[in-house]
């Protein structure tokens, strides 16, 4: 079974590379390949912040669709126009796509967060179902109040990869983080590890945007050049999907400095290739990366971040070398990445639970 159409909305362009954009993406694209026809509507704006173009844009859209429509929207560009939703509730059956909850957005005010927060309850309250993007994510929805029947936890998929060969037999290793340089996801704190690990060999590559948050990648990139990094630590900026695997095979370790992650899309990529994963407790993290598959520290504590890159990278351990300590990371990561949905699997539960909802509703 499948349904007539399918309206689904994003904030700007689709082919933008971050981990909600990319899941975006493979979804419309898996359930195309299925004969479902998926219109996508980019919107104007600002986002989440919602302002007057984008307010704009997501009503022009609401307003354009037929009555009974499927409207699957994704969350950064509803979660601060309740209203809207709300509009429309009697005559379409709008979906709500949550990667990550707007207040789970660090650094943050607290003002901001309490505003963010009952604006996306508003939201998810007027949608007819939810569509999570993790079983971590489903949790925190359901924690605000929503009723369970109407949640659906749809993960990521990973795809199979080769396993990452390194930067070269006479390379030092190279460490890898792949995120937008934004307060989120911390790269200033690797940056102050790093800075506490100047004595070993190592090179770093933080890919994705810096422009997002271009103040924060300012500091940060000021930070780096401060602290005499500047040659070898590397940012490299927003990347094809084609150079992020090369980096991903040419690197030795992967590291996410995060505050918090609603899944961690780029986290499940490393361990396909099977690379050591050094990460933090951050939201999802510890459900996406189990025990012994990877080194997990308190979100913020630089202190921890350098102590546990040195374990895996420092030349002398007790009770094991450094590459035998690396090996069976490395083996850990692709045994439990073979065990993940690939993105049919994935695009087959996201088209089950459209369904499911759209029947609740009819």
């Amino acid at each position: 079974m499948r349904l007539p159409g399918l309206h689904f909305i994003v904030p700007g362009s689709l082919d933008q590379r971050t981990g909600g954009y990319i899941y975006d993406a493979r979804i419309v694209e898996g359930l195309r390949r299925r004969n479902w026809k998926v219109h996508v509507h980019n919107l104007e704006g600002e986002f989440p912040a919602g302002d007057k173009r984008a307010r704009e844009s997501l009503a022009r859209s609401l307003t354009g669709f037929p009555d009974g429509a499927v409207v699957v929207i994704d969350g950064l560009a509803m979660g601060a126009l309740p209203d809207l939703v709300l509009a429309h509730r009697g005559r379409l059956c709008v979906l709500a796509l949550v990667h990550l909850l707007l207040a789970d957005e660090t650094q943050r005010k607290t003002d901001v967060r309490d505003r963010f927060r009952a604006l996306e309850l508003q939201a998810l309250n007027a949608s007819a179902g939810v569509l999570a993007a993790s079983t971590f994510t489903a949790a925190r929805v359901e924690g605000l109040g929503i009723d369970a029947a109407l949640v659906r936890a749809v993960p990521p998929g990973t795809d199979p990869a080769t396993p990452a060969r390194g930067p070269g037999a006479q390379a030092p290793p190279r460490l890898l983080c792949v995120a937008s340089v934004t307060p989120r996801k911390g790269q200033d704190v690797l940056v102050r590890a790093l800075t506490r690990l100047a004595d070993l060999s190592w090179t770093c590559v933080c890919a994705g945007s810096v422009t997002r948050s271009k103040r924060f990648a300012d500091v940060v990139q000021k930070q780096t050049y401060e602290a005499g990094l500047a040659t070898r630590i590397k940012f490299v900026g927003e990347c094809s999907a084609e150079i992020v695997d090369e980096l991903y095979a040419t690197s030795s370790l992967f590291v996410l400095p995060s505050y918090f992650e609603g899944y961690g899309m780029v986290l499940t990529e490393a361990m396909a290739r099977g690379l050591p994963v050094i990460s933090t407790t951050g939201g999802a993290i510890p459900y996406t990366v189990p025990n012994k598959v990877g080194i997990l520290v308190a979100p913020g504590d630089d202190v921890a971040l350098a102590d546990a890159i040195r374990d895996v990278l420092s030349d002398s351990r007790a009770g094991a070398s450094c590459r035998t300590h690396r090996e069976n990371l490395a083996s850990a990561s692709r045994r439990h990445a073979s065990l993940l949905p690939n993105w049919d699997a994935a695009t087959d539960t996201f088209a089950g639970a459209v369904l499911a909802l759209v029947r609740q509703v009819k």
